[in-house]
């Protein structure tokens, strides 16, 4: 069995925690393969009794059984820029803060191997979105777990997003920034905005404009096979553009259109963890505080 380790780095107090996952690979004859900037960093404070193979590029993952995302949820977004159509499931070890979707904790290493040894986990498809443009955008690279966003670039004026449902106008949104969301994504940004959760199978997308200027204007739930395309007007000359994390400065011109994307990724959670679990766990759901 081989399995990928991505990370964009770890403190150095953490270095223990990784002892330990390489331990466990040894244990169950796992074949680690490494992302060779993570490995540059930790090789030289780390007595390796091992030599490991290492991966930069998406094509050096098509022998991997699994991939482990040591990290927040950054990191496992990151990471999903990798996997493509690969559908290689992903392992999220939380070395971040809230950790909702690598929501298995540095305590629960042991466990989490030996269910990959022994294939006893569960596989959690999660959708994401597609976005077309007219103008190259992301290096190729134009799907999303989370959301994608239109904003505002820094103290500019609030932008006016003209929006269509599969070509038929829904609204202009007078706002500093318009978010589309996957159920995955539910619970970031677009739940900062007062966007509504929905559960990760419900085969939608969420539409939550930013600090709108009309305030009749409320999130919009429509369903997952829909287009949805954008005209942008502003007094600047460009705008911000985000798929997850990741962002391009983008010309009032171009043309957006947003759409489901061909492929899943398959998300690895243990047996007892499930979605209602993680909403009481992270977001204290239900938690009476009155006493």
């Amino acid at each position: 069995m081989r399995i990928a380790i991505y990370s964009r780095g770890l403190e150095s107090e953490q270095s223990e925690g990784l002892k330990i996952l390489l331990s466990e690979f040894s244990h169950y004859n796992i074949e680690p393969v490494i992302y060779q900037d993570f490995f540059n960093q930790f090789y030289s404070s780390i007595d390796l009794t091992h030599t490991y193979s290492t991966f930069n590029r998406p094509e050096d993952l098509d022998e991997i059984d699994f991939i482990i995302s040591l990290g927040g949820d950054g990191t496992l977004l990151d990471t999903i820029t990798f996997i493509g159509g690969r559908k290689i499931p992903i392992l999220g070890i939380n070395y971040g803060r809230l950790g909702f979707l690598a929501s298995i904790g540095r305590d629960e290493i042991h466990t989490a191997l030996e269910a990959l040894a022994k294939r006893t986990f569960v596989l959690d498809q999660r959708s994401l979105l597609h976005l077309d443009a007219n103008m190259p955008l992301f290096d190729g690279c134009c799907y999303a777990l989370n959301e994608f966003t239109i904003h505002k670039k820094d103290t500019s004026p609030m932008i006016k997003i003209h929006t269509y449902l599969n070509g038929e106008f829904l609204n202009t949104y007078w706002a500093d920034g318009l978010i589309v969301a996957t159920p995955t994504g539910s619970t970031g940004y677009s739940l900062s905005c007062n966007g509504p959760i929905v559960f990760p199978d419900s085969a939608s997308f969420v539409i939550t404009p930013v600090s709108p200027h009309n305030l009749n204007i409320r999130p919009l739930v429509v369903p997952d096979n829909s287009i949805i395309s954008f005209e942008i007007e502003g007094r600047t000359d460009g705008f911000l553009c985000t798929l997850d994390s990741r962002r391009e400065i983008a010309s009032k011109e171009v043309l957006l259109a947003i759409r489901k994307e061909v492929f899943n990724i398959n998300l690895i959670r243990l047996n007892e963890n499930n979605f209602l679990q993680t909403l009481r766990n992270k977001l204290s759901w239900g938690l009476d505080k009155r006493n």
